[in-house]
């Protein structure tokens, strides 16, 4: 079992939930979250004025998977949201970290069975 962890733009989220929902993924668990990063793109204006803008606005899901369904996960958040054909600077990351163990509450299960 893995938890994955993708920090993906806004814009994408429905995009990525449908297609994950395609593939058999049901389960997201969706955070609003900030990223505070060295990001040299665009720089924004309010009222004319021109504005340090280290601090976008993303989004974090958070997907528990089964060993099965790994790569073919890591792979839709990847081709899906990524803006333009080869994607751009600030469209996301993917980390994926280890699940040693996954409880559903009711009906209670464990392990593999309960993602």
């Amino acid at each position: 079992m893995k938890m994955i962890i993708a920090v993906i733009q806004p814009t994408k989220l429905l995009a990525v939930k449908g297609a994950l929902e395609a593939i058999g993924v049901p389960r997201i668990t969706i955070c609003d979250s900030q990223e505070f990063a060295r990001y040299t793109g665009r720089v924004p204006v309010y009222r004319g004025v021109e504005y340090r803008a280290d601090i976008l606005r993303k989004i974090t899901l958070e997907i528990a998977v089964n060993d099965d369904y790994l790569d073919r996960t890591v792979e839709v958040i990847q081709t899906v949201g990524r803006s333009g054909a080869y994607g751009s600077d600030g469209d996301g990351k993917v980390f994926i970290l280890p699940l040693d163990q996954a409880i559903e509450y009711h009906p209670e299960k464990r392990g593999p069975g309960a993602i």
